[in-house]
């Protein structure tokens, strides 16, 4: 059997079609056609249903192509190896991140990266969901929340704690809540409560330890990050959001904090890789620089140059 033959169905497999898997690896439908029958008579089994209409793997052609990609992804750790053993890094990284963080962060850091290594190439992937790593051949994950899959080697990044803040236009308008009781009273923007009430334990930062829990309403509610952030700025009310999100636009006076000395510790943040992979000299590289640059998502505002805050504005 061939290894063409191989690779032609595992395509096939994954878009279950042969014009969209004929297309990728730029031949024509017939050959694809062709390579997946011989392969199949080499076998001496049938990995596919045929019909006029649709594609189906059978049994033995959803196992067959768990092992084979498996197989093939081991092949081209190997093939990547011997090229890294070159002095320049080339070739192309594959990263996946929560469409927020990718678009607030990656961008100016995979640039830099790039300066560094202009022979890298990189294909950021931004989505919501929860990306198979392996079965889409992603080099490289940035994930916030429980690792459920233990065949990923993790590095943690960050812990992404959350912090009240409110645009400069709602507190002119409505003033600031100087206690956790006084919440009740100011319009809330929430992300992911789709009853309009969210409970969260908030920790006293300068009681470490403690912690107390607040129901809040919302009066806007939302189930992605961007759309809770831009609620805020534009004047919405009062938002828990991650700090790495709203730190610049705290330090530019978009965005003020209040009720500082509360946050909602949140998930931690790693960069993760298949276990299975033979790490790439590209990808390590990336790996160390996104550790290194990557900063706002391990700093707090205990960490910052103390700033005027809104509950001191309001005092004052």
């Amino acid at each position: 059997m061939s290894f063409e033959g191989v690779t032609t169905f595992l395509a096939v497999a994954e878009t279950l079609s042969f014009t969209k898997a004929a297309t990728r690896l730029g031949i024509a439908k017939s050959a694809a056609s062709r390579r997946v029958a011989d392969l199949e008579d080499a076998l001496g089994v049938r990995l596919l249903h045929r019909t006029t209409r649709k594609l189906h793997l059978t049994d033995a052609g959803a196992e067959y192509a768990a092992q084979a990609r498996r197989a093939v992804g081991v092949l081209n750790d190997a093939n990547e190896a011997v090229r890294d053993r070159g002095d320049a890094a080339r070739g192309r990284v594959r990263i996946t991140a929560p469409a927020d963080l990718g678009a607030t962060y990656l961008p100016s850091v995979l640039q830099s990266f790039r300066r560094k290594y202009p022979e890298i190439s990189i294909d950021a992937v931004l989505a919501s969901r929860r990306v198979d790593l392996v079965a889409e051949g992603i080099d490289l994950a940035l994930r916030f929340g429980a690792l459920e899959d233990s065949s990923l080697v993790a590095r943690k990044i960050a812990t992404a704690s959350s912090y009240f803040v409110a645009s400069p236009a709602y507190v002119a308008r409505r003033g600031v809540p100087a206690t956790l009781a006084d919440l009740a009273a100011h319009d809330v923007v929430l992300f992911r409560a789709p009853r309009g009430t969210l409970r969260v334990e908030l920790e006293s930062c300068d009681r470490r330890g403690q912690t107390e829990a607040v129901e809040l309403r919302a009066m806007l509610t939302g189930d992605d990050l961007s759309f809770v952030h831009r609620a805020a700025l534009d004047g919405a009310g009062l938002a828990l959001l991650p700090w790495f999100l709203v730190a610049p636009y705290v330090e530019s006076g978009r965005l003020v904090q209040v009720l500082p000395r509360y946050r909602a510790r949140g998930a931690d943040g790693h960069l993760v890789y298949p276990s299975s992979r033979l790490l790439s000299k590209r990808v390590a590289l990336l790996i160390e620089h996104l550790l290194a640059e990557l900063k706002a998502l391990r700093a707090e505002p205990s960490d910052r140059a103390p700033r005027a805050n809104a509950n001191a504005k309001a005092k004052s």
